[in-house]
């Protein structure tokens, strides 16, 4: 084992850790701005609005991430022409993917939220007067998100996970800088296991953060006692 290697080569690391954040990163906040009108459906009564939110969570819930980037990235320009836009290039099929997958699993997280609200916190917006939407608005939708956090930070960290079949579709984040690192080396080994050191760092310091949010925004829910 010779991990002088890694020193040699952590320009490459490092461009790969950064398209691993930008991509990861982008498609969580598309994705959580995507899901809370996708939970809203799925809870409405409505068929039109819930049904279609349900397939959609069904579908990217259902199916491996990895199905779906092929199907975006290899299938989709056997059904339409791609050339010159933005599908052609595989960060925005990957982005794409990734959004779209996310979205489904954080929908569904945030609809549980919403569903296992305490009905009293419901109650008391109505008792102040407040109208449907606005008791949704203001009191529903943002308990529901505190709530969710715990939940959310494991889809966050299985998205950053999920992100290394990037590599496949030709994109160099993490897991595609260690398959040119070994190509160039012949050192599986140091290789992988110094991006594995990039995602477990990655991984700690999410999940660090969340820690923090919910010190901050879930301190009311915890027992006096």
């Amino acid at each position: 084992m010779d991990f002088s290697l890694v020193l040699e080569t952590w320009p490459i690391y490092l461009d790969g850790l950064w398209t691993t954040v930008w991509l990861v990163a982008s498609a969580l906040v598309i994705g959580l701005v995507v899901a809370v009108p996708v939970a809203v459906a799925r809870n409405a009564q409505f068929p039109l609005w819930r049904y279609p939110a349900w397939a959609f969570i069904y579908f990217f819930r259902g199916t491996p991430l990895l199905i779906q980037l092929y199907l975006i990235y290899y299938g989709l320009s056997q059904v339409v022409n791609v050339e010159d836009t933005l599908w052609q290039h595989a960060w925005f099929c990957a982005l794409v993917a990734f959004v779209l997958n996310t979205a489904a699993y954080t929908a569904e997280i945030i609809r549980g939220a919403i569903n296992g609200l305490p009905k009293g916190e419901v109650e008391a917006a109505i008792a102040y007067g407040m109208s449907p939407y606005k008791a949704f608005s203001r009191i529903v939708l943002p308990s529901a998100m505190r709530r969710a956090l715990p939940a959310y930070s494991n889809e966050v960290v299985f998205m950053l996970h999920g992100s290394a079949v990037a590599g496949i579709i030709t994109i160099v984040d993490l897991t595609g800088a260690a398959r040119i690192v070994n190509s160039r080396y012949y050192a599986p080994f140091e290789s992988f296991l110094t991006a594995g050191v990039f995602y477990m760092a990655l991984t700690f310091s999410i999940l660090w953060m969340f820690r923090l949010a919910e010190r901050r925004f879930l301190r009311h829910l915890k027992p006096l006692s």
